[in-house]
């Protein structure tokens, strides 16, 4: 094993090291993932919880990092470095705290010699240059170039007027990706989109949206996400005439979709939604309040979690899912009224970051659905919340790609201005630092896109729930810090709008609270499912 860099350099990467310390820090996890099993009440353990649900999802990134790694040099140096980086932090939350997570002091005394040589300064600093193949063959690459160009060419000319602004996204960007396919990456072949329903399916969608959130988190990557849910709910429990009605129409973007799950009240404790579908003749009427509801201004249609069973002791038993049209909408504000008198009226909530797409609370009452619009049908009813998850699933994966593409701009926007920058006599980029900062982002930024890589296979083969719940909480809460340091790289210019730097770590801000805000989906997906798994 290599015990630490020499005199005469950085250490040269071990992948056999790297596979004996991630061993150890498996170990660990397993054995805390059995002793948060045996615990009684979960809401007294949050603390531990949480920090287990980060840690096994470093771990897990980790574990798929070693095959990768074998692939070429530069794969392997960024392997290296990732792993050590994620034992170092796992000891960190481990330090002092062993009892409660039901190991012994220095459970991971073995990685100690591992992360010393592939955490050393001199080791991170050489990974900021380290540019490794993506692996994707031709047709992926072309996906990428693509989707890339257009955030280049079109995206970013646009994306800071619209942040300053917070002005709507452009309706040429919006038919321009529909033009390229986008919004149908996910819609079968044979309802006029682009899944084959092969493994590269979902693939496809992480590629484009890592692009296109490169040029605009707001204006870009995200505008995928909302059909993309919608889509994958219809998938898992539509009717087959509402494939035929909806799929299309989302494939070519003549339906833009918006989703409302989150109330005022309740934010994720979705088993208690209040906001009500009342039958009527011909459909149902909807009442109540929902909130942060992204591009509900902008949107065709609105994909709606409502009660439709008054027994509130149901809890999400009770909850069915809607296709609620209503007309479209420029700005900050609406209010229509339907042929019945029944009223739907928004207004946009001012925000820090993310926006051109607006996040709207939405006032309903009495609007009318038509009946064809449940998805499902009368088998929908009562099944709202597990299609709704199974959009969500793929969402929290899309957000992963996003994360990337936000972190993959600060990046090289912090990398650029680290060569031009001069201060004391030289750039900035000539120290140790510096270096290290950038090193470590470019490790970051690599692990976290081979995962998410991995997890899309995972997903299209049918699995994969659990692992894109791990990389969106990994990568979101790991967007935040490469941000912020390529901000911190700018030094005081890094605070001043006209530089794309302060658009993107204001963004990547949001990246953790939606889709699963992370507490909740550390604590009541992750933890809860690895106790699960670990009990069975």
């Amino acid at each position: 094993m290599t015990h630490g860099a020499t005199n005469a350099g950085p250490a040269e990467p071990d992948l056999a090291a790297a596979a004996d310390a991630l061993a150890a820090g498996a170990a660990a996890i397993a054995r805390a993932t059995d002793h948060a099993a045996g615990l009684g009440d979960a809401d007294a353990h949050q603390c531990f919880l949480y920090d287990l649900a980060h840690a096994a999802s470093a771990m897990q990134i980790c574990g798929s990092l070693l095959d990768w790694g074998a692939k070429g040099d530069a794969e392997a140096q960024l392997a290296c470095g990732f792993i050590a980086d994620a034992l170092g932090e796992f000891n960190t939350r481990l330090f002092a705290r062993e009892a409660e997570w039901g190991l012994e002091p220095g459970a991971l005394d073995a990685t100690r010699g591992f992360v010393a040589a592939y955490r050393n300064p001199s080791y991170v600093a050489t990974l900021a240059d380290v540019a490794a193949p993506s692996h994707l063959d031709e047709d992926f690459e072309l996906v990428a170039e693509t989707f890339r160009r257009f955030g280049e060419d079109k995206i970013a000319p646009a994306a800071e007027h619209i942040h300053r602004g917070d002005a709507d996204i452009p309706e040429e960007l919006i038919s321009g990706l529909a033009e390229l396919g986008c919004f149908g990456l996910s819609v079968p072949e044979e309802y006029g989109g682009f899944a084959s329903g092969s493994e590269s399916d979902y693939l496809g969608m992480v590629i484009a949206t890592e692009e296109l959130s490169r040029a605009s988190l707001g204006a870009g990557g995200s505008l995928i996400t909302r059909p993309e849910i919608l889509t994958r709910a219809l998938e898992r429990g539509g009717t087959e005439e509402q494939k035929k009605h909806w799929f299309p129409r989302i494939a070519t973007g003549e339906t833009m979709v918006a989703v409302a799950v989150t109330e005022p009240d309740y934010g994720s404790d979705v088993a208690n939604l209040v906001v009500a579908a009342a039958p009527t003749q011909g459909g149902w009427l909807i009442s109540g309040t929902k909130t942060w509801c992204t591009f509900a201004g902008r949107a065709n249609v609105i994909m709606l979690l409502a009660r439709t069973d008054t027994d509130r002791r149901k809890a999400h038993r009770g909850l069915s899912l809607f296709i609620v049209p209503k007309p479209q909408a420029e700005g900050h504000s609406f209010q229509f009224t339907d042929d019945r008198g029944g009223t739907i009226e928004g207004r946009a909530i001012p925000t820090l970051g993310y926006r051109g797409m607006h996040s709207f609370e939405i006032a309903f009452d009495d609007w009318f659905v038509p009946a064809e619009n449940l998805i499902g049908g009368d088998d929908g009813l009562g099944q709202g919340f597990y299609l709704q998850m199974a959009g969500f699933e793929n969402g929290r994966l899309q957000t992963a790609a996003r994360a990337v593409g936000v972190m993959q701009a600060a990046f090289d926007e912090a990398k650029a201005y680290a060569a031009e920058r001069r201060v004391f006599g030289q750039p900035i980029a000539e120290y140790q630092l510096t270096q290290a900062k950038l090193g470590r982002m470019a490790a970051i930024i690599a692990a976290a896109r081979q995962y998410s890589y991995e997890v899309a296979k995972m997903m299209a083969r049918g699995g994969g729930a659990l692992e894109a719940s791990m990389i969106k909480a990994y990568v979101c809460k790991a967007a935040e810090w490469v941000t912020r340091e390529a901000q911190q790289i700018h030094g005081g210019f890094g605070f001043a709008e006209e530089y794309t730097v302060s658009r993107l770590f204001v963004d990547a801000r949001v990246l953790s609270i939606f889709e699963g805000a992370d507490e909740t989906l550390c604590l009541k997906v992750i933890a809860r499912r690895l106790q699960t798994q670990q009990a069975a």
